[in-house]
This record gives structure tokens, sequence and C-alpha cells, in this order.
């Protein structure tokens, strides 16, 4: 029997209707995990925080883009596939509908699927370290600009005064940095992609930048905030530096060979 982690979004899921819909597909045919505060009564659910993802199969994401983001470390680091269903709005990695659940419970539990390797960043300032699956961003904490540097294998790539720099994978290509003008990257490939936010110069463009290559943004003075994917991490100083590299893991996320990345694109954006 496989042993699966169910993470609801209470937000997007008020009076858990799909989350126990999902724990009614799954009963008696896994072994089902929960987070601690997810106190759900009628259902037999190993409840549990420090080792929620131990000697788990699989995990079912309720919720968007958002949700997965927030489980994209520990699965990253532990190689667990992640089905997202989709409960938010455009949902790139949630490629399962509500209305499709019983059928794509049915196959994952068939082992009929096939998993996207997705690449991730390994993000690192001074002895601090964290796992991204979307994008790295060094931003403004107040109303001035900040000027930094960005380096590919210890070389000068391009210089910004701006608001801020991203620096995307292909997966996070469809988030800020797509919003802030930055090109739309296939997901299966590996890349980084710099986009400046608001930059105050004329020859600012988004750039990509081999996988293969160790990046660096060095804040010249001031202060900036780094934010992983969407959460914020520390603050910056003048003379630090953001270093950037392909990770060792990937993230797995679960195939059902329903559409296609472009057909998303195309219907979702």
């Amino acid at each position: 029997m496989k042993r699966i982690a169910v993470i609801p979004n209470r937000t997007k899921d008020k009076d858990y209707k799909y989350t126990k819909e999902l724990l009614g597909i799954l009963a008696g045919k896994a072994e089902i995990v929960m987070p601690e505060k997810e106190q759900i009564s009628g259902y037999d659910i190993d409840f549990r925080d420090s080792d929620l993802y131990s000697g788990v199969d699989a995990v079912i994401i309720l919720g968007g883009d958002g949700t997965i983001l927030q489980a994209a470390e520990p699965c990253g680091r532990g190689g667990i596939p992640v089905m997202g269903i989709n409960l938010g709005k455009v949902g790139f990695m949630t490629e399962v509908e509500a209305d499709d659940m019983k059928s794509a419970c049915e196959r994952l539990l068939a082992g009929d699927f096939e998993t996207e390797n997705r690449m991730m960043m390994e993000v690192c300032v001074g002895d601090r370290r964290f796992l991204a699956l979307n994008d790295a961003v060094i931003s403004k904490p107040k109303a001035e600009m900040i000027n930094m540097e960005l380096c590919a294998n210890g070389g000068k790539v391009s210089e910004y005064i701006a608001d801020g720099l991203i620096i995307a994978t292909p997966t996070g290509s469809t988030g800020y940095s797509l919003s802030a003008g930055g090109p739309v990257a296939d997901p299966k490939m590996e890349l980084f992609i710099a986009t400046p936010i608001c930059a105050h110069m004329l020859s600012a463009r988004p750039m990509l930048l081999s996988a293969e290559k160790d990046i660096d943004v060095r804040l010249f003075g001031g202060t900036a905030v780094l934010t992983v994917d969407g959460e914020d991490k520390c603050t910056i100083t003048g003379g630090e530096s953001v270093s950037i590299r392909r990770a060792d893991c990937t993230f797995k996320i679960i195939k059902l060979g329903r559409q296609s990345f472009y057909y998303t694109m195309m219907s979702k954006l």
C-alpha cells in the first residue's frame, strides 16, 4: 500500500470540501499522512509535522502553484513526486482539476503516470542556504533603487540600477519574471533567467544564462531583501553577494498526460 502525504490549502478549500473528497477516494487504498494542524476527523490519518515526508511515496497538494512552492524544498530534497489538484486560478504545476480528482488518484495508485523533473536552484548568502523551484529575488526594501552587479563564473555580465533583480528557473519563468518582462521558457529546460525589475537604464534587458554557470549578484551599497519562492529569507547589505547555482536535486511533478505546458500557457495567460 502506498503512503501518501496530503497537503490542503484551507484558504482555497474552505470547510475542506475537496480535501474530504480526496480522503474518501484514498481511504483503504493508501496510508494517509497529513500535517498536524489539519485536524480532520472521520478518516484514518497519521497526523505529524517533523517527519511529515518520511517514507512517503507521493505527495498530493490541493491549492495552486503557491501551495506547491511551500512544499518544494522538502519534496525536492527527498525526491518525492508531487501531484497538484488545482484549486487556484492559473495552476501551471497543478495539472489535475478538481473534477478529475478520482480518475487521477486511481492512476496514481496504479502507478500509471510519469514524472517530469524540474530544475531547482541552490541560493546562498554566506553560510545560509536555500532551495528554490521558482525564483530568487533581490529587491529594494524601501523607495531608493539599488545598484547590483551580475556575474557568471566570476565574469561580469551586467550592472543594474533598479528596483531589483529576479533570477528564475524555467519553472519560474511564468511567475514574477514574466510580469517584469522576462521570457517564457519550457519548464523542461535547464537555464537561469535574469530579469531586472523597473531598471532605470536603457540597456537593461532580461538575459538567459547557462545552468552550467555559477551566478553571483553583488550589492554595491545600501540594503536589499532576498526572497526565495515568494518567502523573505534575509537582508543583504552592501558588499554582500547572493550566489546561485543549479541544485543537485530536481523537483518531480507527476504528469498524467492531460495537457501540455503550451496548452496551459495559451489558455491561462
